[in-house]
């Protein structure tokens, strides 16, 4: 059995890589990788212990040993959904005992000695009448509603303790409560059947289901009430009287105008919601009601308050562009993706997927699709997308695919990792689809664009990306095998995982990467303009990396294949198994191998015209530089032509400086500067001669001074010289005349003092001469 791995790409969120068992293909735009594995290989990488151990775990041992007493009837034809996890709990719904086995993923991925094998049964105290076809778990997380075409029951979910957080402490059998929803009603009207099943979104009030019947009614009930509905929205498109009759609800089926199929879009903001005439604080529900016949509705719900306009249904929303059959007339599914603005995922029974962008109409279109004050958005079909439900097979080389009638109901799922991508599940297999376009649409919507064929424009140029995982119906003769669960876990702990339970409760886990932002480029693998990239590269539209992408876009992929023989010992036939085997060979030689050479191709191409492009460019730089050096040369000339010129320039201005100067000392009137400076020099002249003047008298007063001292100082120098005898005779006299005349402390320190030389004695002696 052969799989895949492939790479899915979604904008805003990591490429999401499905793994499939035991050949794994990774096919990039960037790189191109083969190499083979096997399940015990896998079981090496991290959290792989527990899909190993969930495998071959005795929840399906048992559930394959009761296969052959299900009841058979026409169910067994859909798609069903009886799985779920909870809290890293995985349930699996057993039809035969009526009864919830769950086991802990966490538990099973330890390395201790835990009981990998041990599971909890819930058992229902009243357990449902009916086949159960879905299981919905409530937003608070508290119920579980078993769903039914003939009826609806709420099982209420036990409560946690323990070491390990089990339920009721990890008792192998517990009785859980069971709430029966309208069973008076579908026992009371045995012709009404039940369409769909959902949760009303609120997580703050109290947990409503919602059911939509066959009567074209829409029923809100509340799980403490659960016989009487709470609220009642009809839906139906004839008159009220007409529809109490069974002839006129067949007439309204075949013209496929009964409702086949609703979802809840988000939060609806309230002032937007002003032409209604709700309050400011007034927050609703947008409620999309798909038709058969391909047309949808919209209506606004709110169960806090009761509003008239709240709740009536407005319609139909116009489709752009129109359609002459309104997009098909077997519309079974509808799914709003919770992303600004909201994407509606129509689906039909022949496998067609119609992605409408939900904007609000314009002014002439409310106008047109009024009623009163109620006003519809638009739905603008984006892109169409045909799901492969049957593998389209070649009988021979000459001839062409035989397309098959094959049609069957299709559920939509949301994916919890990311926004921009849900899946299919239907009788034939499992699709997923990425929406790669979404990020440019919002880039368009934000923009100031008016042009509205630009979306047609973005829609061929990148369309979403459709992956077949798994096929359970390759032919159109092959026994039907639908899936009976399908379940995404989003527990990063255990590792993104996607699980599909097949017909026979085989379980498949198809791990995913795990949904993380992209890392930033580093700055050397996306240089500036300024740091050495062409300037030219911003000029392309598409990259050749691009180019490439474009080349290698796969339009049919081979899926994981199941194949439900009708003996359970005996191989499918060896027709169907060349037929199977041509088929994949035919898409990998076609999808792969060639698209792969043409990339090759195309590579080489590129490459010999970079390398023509590089010799051109290489001569252009011989060139360059030939012209730099001659340049270089003439620059040097050039500068010495310039220093030579600049020289005789500085000598002119000289030269001419002077010839002003002469020509204005010969002019006979003087300027009033001239006559400034003559004024200054007079001055000038006048102080020097003051100056000289007195620089004279002080030199007459110095030579008065010198001969006056020396007039004074001769008879001091006279040749008169006294002994020591005469000069102590002296010395007495002085002190007797002049005793009187000088102070006392004067002449006791005169005489006082040892060392007096004669020239001290002379100046005592005029100074007292001066004053007598």
């Amino acid at each position: 059995m052969t799989t895949r791995f492939n790479k899915l790409q979604i904008p805003r969120c990591n490429r999401n890589v499905l793994v499939f068992s035991v050949i794994l293909l990774v096919d990039s735009c960037d790189d191109f990788i083969l190499f083979v594995t096997t399940q015990k290989n896998m079981a090496s990488f991290a959290g792989e212990r527990w899909r190993e151990a969930l495998k071959n775990h005795d929840i399906f041992t048992k559930l394959q040993d009761r296969l052959h007493l299900e009841p058979q009837g026409t169910s067994k034809r859909i798609a069903k959904n009886l799985t779920f996890c909870l809290n890293g709990d995985l349930f699996i719904w057993d039809s035969v005992e009526s009864v919830f086995y769950t086991t802990n993923l966490r538990q099973l991925n330890t390395d201790g000695d835990t009981d990998t094998s041990k599971y909890q049964t819930l058992l229902c105290i009243n357990p449902p009448l009916f086949e159960v076809c879905q299981v919905l778990v409530s937003p608070t997380q508290y119920h579980v509603a078993l769903i039914g075409q003939r009826g609806a029951t709420i099982l209420e979910l036990p409560q946690r303790w323990g070491k390990r957080s089990e339920f009721e402490g990890g008792r192998i059998h517990i009785n859980c409560k069971t709430i029966p929803v309208a069973e008076r009603f579908f026992t009371s009207s045995a012709s009404v059947t039940l369409r769909q099943a959902a949760w009303y979104p609120s997580e703050t009030e109290e947990p409503h289901l919602v059911l939509l019947t066959s009567d074209n009614t829409i029923r809100f009930y509340n799980l403490k009430e659960p016989q009487s509905p709470a609220k009642v929205l009809s839906v139906s498109q004839v008159d009220e009287e007409s529809i109490v009759h069974t002839r006129g609800r067949s007439y309204a089926a075949s013209l496929g105008e009964t409702a086949v199929a609703f979802d809840f879009g988000p939060l609806a903001d309230s002032p937007r919601l002003s032409r209604l005439h709700m309050k400011a604080e007034l927050l609703v529900y947008p409620l999309y009601i798909l038709y058969g016949n391909g047309e949808t509705f919209l209506s606004y719900i709110s169960l806090t308050h009761s509003v008239s306009n709240v709740g009536k249904p407005m319609g139909p929303l116009p489709m752009y562009p129109a359609a002459e059959d309104n997009y098909g007339y077997d519309a079974c599914a509808v799914l709003c993706l919770p992303c600004v603005p909201n994407i509606l995922v129509i689906a039909t029974e022949s496998g067609m997927l119609y992605h409408c962008v939900v904007l609000e109409a314009e002014e002439e279109e409310d106008e047109r699709w009024s009623r009163g004050s109620e006003t519809v958005p638009s739905l603008y079909v984006f892109e169409c997308v045909e799901l492969e439900l049957t593998l389209k097979l070649a009988a021979g080389e000459e001839e062409e695919i035989t397309e098959s009638d094959f049609t069957c109901p299709i559920r939509l799922h949301r994916d919890p990792l990311c926004q921009h991508r849900y899946h299919c599940t239907h009788e034939a297999g499992v699709h997923s689809v990425g929406l790669t376009w979404f990020k440019k649409l919002h880039g368009f919507l934000e923009s100031d664009e008016e042009d509205k064929d630009s979306l047609q424009e973005l829609a061929a140029e990148q369309r979403c990306i459709v992956e077949h995982i798994l096929c359970t119906r390759p032919l159109a003769n092959s026994l039907p095998a639908p899936v009976r669960g399908f379940w995404i876990v989003s527990d990063l702990s255990l590792g993104a995982t996607m699980i599909c339970i097949t017909s026979t409760y085989e379980c498949l886990l198809l791990p995913l990467l795990s949904i993380r932002p992209p890392s930033p480029p580093l700055l050397c693998s996306h240089p500036g303009v300024g740091s050495g990239s062409s300037p030219l590269r911003g000029l392309a539209e598409d990259s050749f990396e691009q180019h490439i992408r474009n080349i290698l876009a796969r339009s049919s992929t081979n899926p994981l294949i199941f194949l439900k023989n009708r003996d359970k010992d005996s191989s499918p036939p060896p027709p169907e198994c060349l037929q199977l085997l041509s088929r994949a060979t035919q898409v990998f030689r076609e999808e792969y191998i060639l698209k792969l050479g043409l990339a090759h191709e195309e590579m080489q191409r590129r490459v010999k015209l970079l390398t023509g492009q590089k010799n051109k460019q290489l001569e252009d730089l011989a060139l360059c530089r030939e012209e730099r050096k001659s340049l270089r040369e003439a620059a040097e000339r050039l500068a010495d032509k310039y220093e030579d010129a600049k020289y005789r320039q500085e000598a002119i201005i000289n030269r001419v400086k002077q010839i002003l100067g002469s020509l204005r000392s010969q002019l006979p009137v003087l300027s009033d500067s001239e006559k400034d400076m003559r004024k200054e020099l007079q001055t000038i002249h006048d102080q020097l001669r003051h100056l000289d003047n007195g620089i004279k008298q002080v030199n007459m007063k110095k030579e008065y001074q010198k001969k006056q001292m020396n007039t004074g100082a001769s008879p001091a120098r006279s040749s008169l010289t006294l002994n020591a005898q005469q000069r102590k005779c002296v010395q007495g006299v002085l002190k007797e005349q002049y005793v009187q005349r000088v102070p006392t402390c004067f002449t006791s320190h005169i005489y006082k003092t040892p060392n007096v030389n004669a020239s001290a004695i002379h100046t005592v002696k005029c100074v007292f001469k001066d004053a007598l």
